[in-house]
């Protein structure tokens, strides 16, 4: 586990194991890309940042991170499972569920977005930004995209060995 203290002053524990906390989880997080573009949302006051959102009663979690995407984004996913998930300390702490998925496609029609609608960004504009939402600038996002990078170079090393392996026996 790795905890941090975000900008309001409250403590963050992050955990890429699951079920770490005794509390539900209550919210949700998707960090979904598309080839080597990221998927975010720009929120009216906030500044852009990856979509997500409270769970409704009822939903799965699964079915809460596809809805909270469609509704700020207007995307479809698929491949979504479980990343990570976080526990913020406040006087009633809560506890978020972090998704890595793919977008199969997206609907350009505004009027459904809760927000101002999709921002795609490479990872490494997203690290120059200068207009990222709060969230996405504390020790625990920075933390959680240095587990995609490294996740994302094994995946690449394995698929290359896998390919140079199939040239080598034909």
């Amino acid at each position: 586990m790795f905890s941090f203290v975000d900008q309001h002053g409250l403590k963050v524990t992050l955990s890429f194991e699951p079920n770490a906390f005794l509390i539900p989880t209550t919210h949700v997080l998707v960090l979904a890309n598309r080839q080597n573009q990221w998927l975010l949302t720009k929120h009216p006051q906030r500044g852009i940042e990856f979509p997500g959102g409270k769970v409704e009663s009822g939903e799965t979690l699964e079915q809460a991170a596809k809805r909270e995407v469609f509704e700020e984004t207007g995307a479809q996913l698929s491949n979504l499972i479980w990343f990570a998930e976080y526990m913020v300390h406040e006087r009633k702490p809560f506890c978020k569920a972090v998704f890595r998925a793919t977008v199969d496609s997206i609907e350009n029609n505004s009027e459904r977005f809760e927000t101002e609608g999709p921002v795609w960004m490479t990872i490494q504009e997203f690290f120059k930004s200068t207009n990222l939402s709060f969230h996405m600038t504390d020790d625990g996002m920075r933390k959680m995209l240095e587990q995609v990078m490294l996740d994302e170079s094994r995946r690449n090393n394995c698929t290359q060995t896998s390919v140079s392996k199939s040239k080598s026996t034909s």
